[in-house]
């Protein structure tokens, strides 16, 4: 499941489910939220968009080399688009694997990867103005 969602969208069950596997004894999930006051400032709400073509493209190409390098059996990448309120989540990364180490390198590889490589901006908005975060390509 490789997806870019709105964020009341985002089902986590749905993206682990996506994942099991007979062969697999490891799963494990990063999901990234929304976090209040990353700079100092208080933060109403974070708006993401994205080149959504290229985006699902590099989104592609990490699970597929999650599943390469970490002998990953599945691999789910949620993003969210749009309107993100504090504490919602933003993210969501699941694998599975047959061992639990394969499976945490494989999560951290993944969130790593897609924020340095995958066309999504984000916008932080506060209470008395907004910017963009140019920490994506």
């Amino acid at each position: 499941m490789i997806e870019l969602k709105e964020t009341k969208e985002i089902n986590v069950a749905e993206i682990i489910d996506s994942v099991k596997s007979d062969y697999c004894g490891a799963i494990d999930v990063f999901i990234g939220t929304v976090r209040d006051n990353p700079t100092g400032n208080k933060v109403t709400k974070l708006f993401f968009e994205s080149y959504t073509p290229m985006a699902i493209s590099e989104l592609e190409k990490i699970a597929n080399s999650v599943k390469e390098k970490y002998q990953a059996d599945k691999v789910s990448i949620v993003h969210a688009l749009g309107d993100c309120l504090v504490g919602e989540i933003a993210v969501v990364i699941a694998v599975s694997t047959p061992h639990r180490k394969a499976s945490f390198d494989g999560c951290q590889y993944a969130i790593n990867t897609l924020k340095e490589t995958v066309p999504i901006w984000k916008k932080e908005y506060f209470e008395d103005g907004s910017h963009w975060v140019f920490s994506h390509p």
